[in-house]
Formats: structure tokens, sequence, C-alpha cells
């Protein structure tokens, strides 16, 4: 989930009072060898798919990257002190979202309301059945918010919620996570802060999804909400350990055994939400990158998932000419 994302969510959570705390295990603690190994391989089978921390270059230009994890964590402080020196040399960093976005994203959000909520037309109740509905109603009331609210939001915004376990959503009263960190280190430090893109990317993402794509996201992901904690546990624990795509690939084996998926709809639903969340954005940051590359050397923060993959962000400067070497944190 992006940067603006988790913001978003802060907007309806910030009224509701939250305490639980993650208690949940890690699921590869308890997974047989040889299906780890499994998950494993089909991680590897992408280019990059380890690491947190690179630097690409291209002659003079040089661009180091790190890859974040949204929430807060006490272990983000020993990568920012691996990574505070470079902020503070560069001459731009560069994020998905910075002060200036979330702002303008908060006026938008003030002008228009059914960004976020549907004002015209059916609700979430009279468009899921009964069964769904109940399964909805009672995740996102363990998030805090009641099921009249819950019934008037749109379902991508739905998604971005489940996204977020119960016993994270006291983190999003202030949503910092190693972004944040970062943000604030280089406006300490004097250097400038640019986003990669646009402030309202996130609905335009959203947009390249049908309706239905959307629904069955909000359904696939109910079908393991009593893993949630669990979840919220093994993806800090995988992005620490700089194994970020392995946590993707466990998602989707949970999908492809879960009953009433066939595996081609999962794999399409993967291959969607991956275009969309994920290969569409890297794309468009690549220009973004290079033009600040050609005035200075350049950090560039984003979420760890935006890093490996056949159109990651690395496989796509490596086909612009850069050399991606791993760094050390």
């Amino acid at each position: 989930m992006s940067r603006i994302a988790a913001c978003l969510a802060a907007l309806v959570l910030l009224a509701t009072p939250v305490t639980a705390q993650c208690v949940g295990e890690n699921l590869f603690d308890r997974m047989p060898e040889a299906d780890r190994a499994a998950l494993e391989t089909a991680a590897d089978a992408v280019p990059f798919p380890k690491g947190n921390f690179w630097r690409a270059t291209r002659g003079s230009e040089v661009i180091t990257l790190v890859g974040t994890y949204h929430f807060d964590d006490p272990r983000h402080n020993a990568t920012l002190a691996a990574v505070a020196p470079v902020i503070e040399t560069a001459t731009s960093v560069l994020v998905e979202a910075g002060p200036d976005e979330e702002k303008a994203l908060l006026a938008l959000m003030a002008q228009d309301p059914s960004l976020m909520m549907i004002t015209e037309g059916p609700s979430l109740i009279q468009q899921m059945s009964p069964e769904l509905w109940s399964k909805l109603s009672g995740a996102l009331s363990q998030r805090g918010i009641p099921g009249f609210m819950a019934a008037k939001l749109q379902p991508w915004y739905v998604n971005v919620l489940l996204a977020v376990p119960p016993c994270a959503m006291a983190q999003m009263s202030n949503p910092k996570g190693l972004d944040g960190l970062v943000i604030d280190t280089a406006e300490a430090a004097g250097v400038p802060v640019k986003a990669l893109e646009p402030f309202d990317t996130v609905f335009k993402v959203f947009d390249l999804m049908t309706d239905a794509d959307q629904m069955a996201m909000i359904e696939s992901t109910l079908a393991v909400e009593d893993k949630s904690e669990d979840f919220s546990i093994t993806l800090a624990d995988s992005y620490f350990a700089g194994e970020s795509r392995l946590m993707w690939e466990l998602m989707r084996d949970i999908a492809h055994k879960t009953p009433g998926f066939s595996r081609a709809q999962v794999d399409a639903e993967f291959a969607r939400m991956e275009e969309a969340l994920m290969a569409s954005r890297n794309r468009n940051w690549i220009p973004v990158l290079e033009k600040a590359a050609a005035t200075g050397p350049v950090f560039a923060a984003f979420g760890a998932l935006h890093l490996p993959g056949q159109e990651g962000v690395l496989a796509l400067l490596e086909a612009q000419g850069f050399t991606i070497e791993p760094l050390p944190l």
C-alpha cells in the first residue's frame, strides 16, 4: 500500500479510538521446508528479488534507492542510520508522496467526498450478497468503522482499509514509516523533497480496475481475514529480511488454496494488481528519476515491492543503461 493510501486510510480512522496491537506469528516459521523452498523459487524467478538498498549508476549519474515499509517499526532506526548520510548529500530526495502531495490530497477530499464515499447509487449493502456484506461489515467494525459508514465507502477504499489489519490501525492516526523518516531527514538537511507521481495517482490506479475486479479483491481478502495479524507480522519480518517479493508469493499461494477461486482466477487477479499497483507506476517513475539524476546524486524511497520484478524499478533502470548494485543495510 502506498504512502498516500496509508494517509487516506488515516482520514477515516483519525476519529476512532483503536488500541489493539499485533500479536500474530510469522507464517514462514510454521511452514514446511519444502513449501517455503517452492515460494523462494517463485520469488527468485524475477530480477532483483532480494534487498532493500541499492545504487544505480550510469556514467556520472547516481541514484540511491531504498525500498520502504509504510508503517512504524523500531527496526527502521537501523535502516535510517544507514541511509541518512546518502540523503544528506543528495541534490534531491524523491518519494511516492511528499508533504505537498498529502496537503493537496486532503484539499481534494474536502472538495469531492465522492472520491472515497458512495454519494449516489447503491450502497455496498445493495451491491453485495448478505453473506459477503456480513463478513465485510464485521471486518471493518474490527477496524473501528461502523456499518453505516462502511456501507457508503467506495470499493477501492475498502480494499485500502482491508490491507491494514485491525492490529495495525492504531498506527494510522499518524502514519509515518520509513517514508516519513526519510522526508524528515531530508527536510532537516535542507535537501529538496519531490514526488515521483501526482498526488491523485491512487485514484487513477484503481480506475484501471473494473468494479468486478475490486469486488473480487474484497472477497479474496476477506477469505483470509482470520490470518490478518499473522500477515502483518510476516509482512514486516519479510520486509526487514529484504524479502518482500517472497511475501508477494506467499499471498498468491494462500489465494491459490482459498476455496471458491480457481488458480487461473487468482493468477489473473494478481497480474492485474501488479500492473495497476506497481508496474504501471514504475514505468512512469523512470523518466522522473532520470531527470533528477541528470542534475546530481538522487536518493529515492518508495514501497519495497516496487524494486523487484520484470518491470520493477531496478530492472527498468537497468534497461535504461544503469548499472545496479546492492548496498548493505
